[in-house]
């Protein structure tokens, strides 16, 4: 194996667009109703889909190098996006916060402990 994309629905892809590259993703391929998005270690694909649903429980993660990197990423989209406080999970070893995409997916930022 080289690398992984994981496939997402998503009802509108300009907006998903605008979303993901403001997290700093690039789009790898984009091809009509789809787009992957380079994360720099494995790739992030959406494609829009009218009828849309979202999955009971989905999580996308992002992991950072450092607590202090999950910090830098909470300050530079604190004022852009509604995000959870970064802080230790109570029950896994992990420092993170959350924020939503525009379909509702719950993305995360964080820092595994140990």
């Amino acid at each position: 194996m080289k690398s992984m994309v994981n496939f997402y629905a998503c009802s509108d892809l300009k907006k998903t667009d605008v979303f993901y590259q403001s997290l700093g993703l690039k789009i790898f391929r984009s091809e009509p109703g789809c787009n992957i998005y380079d994360s720099g270690y494995g790739y992030l694909g959406f494609l829009q889909k009218d009828d849309m649903k979202l999955p009971d429980y989905s999580c996308i993660s992002f992991d950072c190098e450092n607590e202090e990197e999950v910090d830098t990423v909470y300050e530079s989209l604190m004022d852009k996006y509604l995000c959870t406080v970064p802080q230790k999970h109570p029950k896994y070893s992990v420092y993170s916060f959350f924020l939503k995409d525009p379909d509702g997916y719950t993305v995360e930022f964080q820092y595994i402990l140990d």
